[in-house]
């Protein structure tokens, strides 16, 4: 299943996230629902926050198209090697930055069926669960990047937000004013 994809200015995406206490069906099934949902998004990570579940879980699919899963990371080991990368989230479309991080990185999760693993990673992969990982801190790329360039885009965000707000407002008030209209109409053809 689809799920919605939070966007930035929603508190969730800056909460810390709770670990996973059970890996449970509904835990796998939402595993399948967040690969399904960053896939159909065209994105190569999403953690739970960003589907509105405030817990410890990512998920990710590289360049070599393996679909991982990561329940309650921790990230044990970082490089010295740094790297920089245009990052992007799916939480805040459209927008892009150059951002710094370790090159490599050692992670300890636990996968879908609850049993633990460790994997050294490199490249896009160590990149994406680098990012996915921060979501679970509450923590956004722009954070990490120009602290003007954060701020404007969240101000951006913002405004968009409450334009959308404004939008459904108004469409909510014009579909009631209709459902009176035909309400009326058919009060007065009885």
């Amino acid at each position: 299943m689809i799920l919605p994809i939070t966007k930035l200015g929603e508190e969730i995406l800056r909460q810390v996230a709770q670990p996973v206490p059970e890996v449970t069906d509904e835990i796998r099934q939402l595993a399948e629902d967040m690969i399904e949902t960053m896939i159909d998004a065209d994105g190569v990570g999403l953690a739970g926050p960003q589907v509105g579940k405030n817990l410890r879980i990512f998920v990710a699919m590289a360049d070599d198209d393996v679909k991982r899963v990561f329940i309650n990371p921790q990230i044990i080991k970082t490089s010295q090697e740094l790297s920089d990368y245009d990052e992007g989230c799916l939480s805040i479309p459209q927008v892009y930055e150059t951002i710094k991080r370790p090159e490599k990185v050692t992670v300890q999760a636990l996968n879908e069926k609850g049993r633990p693993f460790t994997i050294d990673a490199d490249g896009l992969l160590a990149r994406i669960i680098q990012h996915e990982y921060d979501h679970l801190d509450g923590i956004l790329f722009i954070d990490r990047g120009d602290k003007d360039f954060a701020s404007k885009t969240e101000s951006q965000f913002k405004k968009r937000a409450e334009r959308a707000a404004e939008k459904a407002k108004l469409k909510e008030a014009k579909a009631r004013k209709i459902a009176a209209k035909i309400a009326a109409k058919e009060s007065k053809n009885k």
